[in-house]
């Protein structure tokens, strides 16, 4: 197996994880959790599904700009001869990225300091802000899984 073949898988395992993971979350978990949870039971639960989850979210947030640079230098010898998808490709990452962070760095700790002060109301108020976050990164990972499918001649 070639560099360049590792680099790949590992890039593209990254993202199904971190994109899987959501859409798991999103609609499957959430809808599952609604139906059979109160919300005492349903917040904690969520608050150990993303510390979970988050751990590997780090895993797929270091290894694809590593991996995505390596492939971009072997496969188009740099930035400027990478294809316009490429370079979509890395801007939405930025914008996952973001996002995820803002979840991790702000709204996690709120849901967090809820639960711990029993504020079951607030707690979900913030769980609707971070399952907010979460569908919009999912639309976002969805298209650029959908961009390097196509591989369109932009």
């Amino acid at each position: 197996m070639t560099v360049y073949a590792v680099l790949y898988t590992l890039h593209v395992l990254a993202a199904v994880l971190w994109v899987g993971g959501m859409f798991f979350a999103w609609a499957i978990l959430r809808p599952a959790a609604v139906a059979q949870l109160q919300a005492p039971e349903r917040l904690k639960l969520w608050q150990d599904v993303f510390r979970r989850f988050f751990v590997w979210v780090w895993i797929a947030v270091i290894v694809l700009p590593v991996a995505g640079f390596g492939i971009w230098h072997m496969r188009f010898n740099g930035f400027a001869g990478a294809p316009a998808y490429v370079h979509a490709m890395a801007g939405l990452y930025v914008v996952m990225l973001a996002v995820f962070l803002r979840v991790l760095l702000v709204l996690l700790p709120r849901l967090e300091k809820a639960i711990a002060a029993e504020q079951w109301q607030e707690g979900g108020a913030v769980l609707g802000k971070i399952r907010h976050a979460f569908g919009g990164n999912l639309m976002v990972g969805l298209l650029v899984i959908a961009l390097a499918a196509a591989r369109p001649l932009f």
